[in-house]
């Protein structure tokens, strides 16, 4: 049961409208690293989670996210307030109403004609919400460990954010918003280390004579460090194909009934390398070409 205070988590105070910026503000409302892509990504994984501790941690976490998702909103809309009177009311001549909408240098005037200055379930680019940004595979130690670059990524858009405003109140509430996504790594880390093991995720282990194999496959400058090198690593400086002993070729054993079917198509598709054939390339040259 969800039960709606309509007071926000956080108050909020806008100096003046600012479409622009409104826009901006978008991703993090509609966009991939947003607000509801969060509140989605833990609500779907508290609902198929079985252990009870970390079922009541996603379920807390998710409708916070909403509440994010609210006092972005409520920001988004303010910031819209004097472009929807005056789209709606046409108050202004149709030049001035443009330019002011425009000013901001992005797609600011889009959102106020679409969507009427109200928040869209957009990204700032006025790309449509997907749930495609929900990547929940089912697997506690592997979508703990992608909740917290979600939170780490979405942190990350609040400090760029709070960077193109002087709007004291915005900066105050968004470093809100991004102080809390601190808090939310570090709930979700505690979580993923209260599983032992956790890695590598899932049950099945990995072949050990690849484990701790690091390919040097990009050549030029190479730099060691704690990534490739110490008593845990194998550094392999020439890798050859194939790393399995085998030849490095792919084959399969085709049934019999097929053979016959496959040679033929082979055959009719095969490249005589003979003949050196004039193509539409040649002609296009405008030089004569030469007949054999």
């Amino acid at each position: 049961m969800f039960a709606h205070n309509k007071r926000l988590q956080y108050t909020v105070r806008v100096a003046a409208p600012n479409p622009g910026l409104a826009n901006l503000l978008l991703e993090q409302f509609g966009g991939p690293q947003g607000e509801l892509a969060a509140a989605c990504r833990y609500f779907t994984q508290a609902v198929a989670e079985d252990d009870p501790g970390r079922k009541d941690m996603l379920f807390d976490i998710a409708t916070e996210e909403l509440s994010h998702l609210e006092v972005i909103g409520s920001i988004v809309a303010m910031l819209n307030k004097g472009a929807k009177g005056q789209i709606a009311e046409a108050v202004e001549k149709e030049a001035d109403l443009y330019r002011s909408l425009t000013g901001g240098g992005n797609d600011s005037h889009t959102t106020a004609l679409l969507y009427g200055g109200g928040p869209a379930l957009t990204n700032s680019a006025g790309v449509p919400w997907s749930a495609a940004y929900i990547d929940t595979i089912g697997e506690p130690t592997a979508d703990l460990r992608s909740n917290i670059a979600a939170e780490a990524r979405a942190k990350i858009i609040y400090e760029r954010l709070i960077n193109v405003t002087d709007d004291a109140g915005i900066k105050d509430a968004l470093g809100f918003l991004m102080t809390r996504e601190i808090a939310h790594q570090k709930s979700f880390e505690k979580a993923l280390h209260s599983i032992q093991p956790n890695f590598p995720q899932g049950k099945l282990p990995g072949d050990p004579k690849f484990t701790s194999v690091y390919f040097d496959l990009s050549k030029g400058d190479d730099v060691r460090g704690p990534w490739n090198e110490g008593p845990e690593w194998q550094f392999d400086g020439d890798p050859k194909p194939a790393v399995d002993g085998g030849d490095g070729t792919a084959q399969v054993n085709v049934p019999k009934s097929d053979l016959a079917t496959l040679k033929a198509m082979a055959a009719r598709t095969a490249s005589n390398t003979e003949v050196d054939p004039t193509t539409g390339a040649d002609l296009g040259t405008g030089q004569e070409i030469a007949t054999k």
